[in-house]
């Protein structure tokens, strides 16, 4: 009876650890993530300008 109960928590455990990450990247329509653009201003090594743009979410 002892295995059974172990047995049994340890697939219910693998069984949730699954389905946890599976939702992670779902989004419906009141929760949309923010996101906007934003510039990076940096210099090489001759000091020449270089901007980047990188997209940002929240």
């Amino acid at each position: 009876m002892r295995k059974f109960v172990l047995t049994a928590a340890v697939a219910i455990i693998a069984t949730a650890s699954f389905a946890a990450p599976s939702q992670a990247g779902y989004y419906n329509d009141d929760c949309q993530p923010y996101c906007y653009v934003k510039k990076v201003r940096t210099y090489d090594y001759d000091g020449n300008l270089i901007v980047k743009k990188i997209r940002v979410c929240e």
